[in-house]
């Protein structure tokens, strides 16, 4: 399974566990399964994401080499 996309509004550089500065929307293609194998931590807090019929209460999730594929102009 291959999940294609963009990042949205808020996507920062965090560099030594710091917010450092904004970034540009990322495209991404990644297989789930690949990025489900690299998760490295999982938060405690969970969020409602999706819209109505489709929503999930879902983690935030570490995730060691994502892979990003372009960006916005």
């Amino acid at each position: 399974m291959l999940l294609t996309g963009m990042t949205r509004d808020g996507t920062f550089l965090i560099e030594n566990g710091k917010l450092t500065r904004p970034l540009k929307n990322l495209r991404f293609t990644q297989s789930a399964v690949q990025a489900l194998n690299s998760v490295r931590g999982v938060t405690r807090e969970r969020r409602l994401v999706g819209t109505e019929g489709t929503a999930s209460y879902v983690p935030g999730l570490l995730i060691d080499g994502f892979s990003f594929t372009g960006q916005t102009g």
